[in-house]
């Protein structure tokens, strides 16, 4: 019985409070605020003990509301912010003003795939923040949903190797297609090849393109090849709320990932997926 559990992917976000683009025009149920506290029965059920919360606008505010979410609910260790990577000096100067190593600040993201070029990570200014990253051993979330993106961050580890990255939502498996060659594939396979590469498991129900039809069988392909080929030391769980509202229900998603890591994976490696490599990657 496992009495810990990180969520390391949480999404709030006020409409009132920061800009969310994507969000505009969008009919879906995601198209209004979510508060945390929206969130507090279903979290208990699912079992979760500790949370990470990750941005979900490219803008300073998002990750003030972030901020300020974790300082008044206690289960809530660490923020996946957002900073100006397109300009190294302002990066610098916030995170030296305001995400010292004992803030929330836990890991950085920008929306890579809202871009319309994939390697947007590759720009000269970027790059430089993202040594800046490095060398203060800040981890960077990759998220990802083309082959493309792998591509890029396949080039960001050769110029940055000590930069630890994650790929958010398992940059968006083909699961039905995930035991063949496909370029999602071959490209998983040589990222897994470079240890500051880990995966998070998250995200897979919405990805398997169902809705809510999905089943754990779905998801197996796709848990295994990432214990496989990443194993037990660089995978962690995420459970994309209230995104993965489209495809479920909260306490459905970590059902499943729990049955199937469970299945894979004896008592400590179970440990090192649900808490201690999410615990170690993000300095919880």
């Amino acid at each position: 019985m496992i009495d810990k559990l990180v969520d390391t992917h949480i999404h709030v976000w006020d409409l009132q409070q920061a800009e969310y683009s994507w969000l505009q025009g969008d009919p879906s149920i995601l198209n209004r605020t979510y508060d945390l506290d929206e969130l507090e029965p279903q979290r208990k059920a699912a079992g979760v003990t500790t949370g990470v919360l990750v941005q979900a606008a490219n803008n300073l505010e998002d990750t003030a509301g972030m901020m300020r979410t974790a300082e008044v609910h206690d289960w809530i260790t660490g923020v996946v912010g957002w900073l100006p990577l397109m300009d190294p000096i302002a990066t610098a100067r916030i995170i030296d003003g305001q995400y010292g190593p004992d803030s929330y600040l836990k890991g950085v993201r920008h929306l890579i795939h809202n871009e319309p070029d994939p390697e947007w990570l590759l720009q000269d200014t970027v790059l430089e923040s993202l040594g800046l990253l490095a060398r203060l051993d800040i981890p960077y979330d990759l998220v990802g949903i083309v082959p493309a993106h792998i591509h890029t961050a396949l080039r960001v580890a050769e110029k940055h190797p000590d930069l630890r990255m994650v790929f958010d939502h398992f940059n968006q498996p083909p699961i039905a297609n995930v035991e063949r060659n496909n370029p999602w594939e071959r490209l998983m396979r040589e990222a897994a090849t470079h240890p500051n590469f880990h995966v998070k498991i998250s995200g897979l129900g919405t990805a398997a393109g169902k809705g809510q039809e999905w089943t754990t069988k779905d998801l197996e392909p796709c848990i295994e090849f990432a214990l496989h080929y990443f194993g037990d030391d660089r995978c962690f769980c995420g459970g994309d709320w209230p995104v993965s509202l489209l495809a479920g229900t909260y306490e459905s998603t970590w059902k499943a990932y729990r049955t199937l890591i469970e299945k894979y994976l004896e008592p400590e490696g179970q440990a090192k997926l649900f808490h201690q490599n999410a615990e170690r990657f993000y300095k919880l």
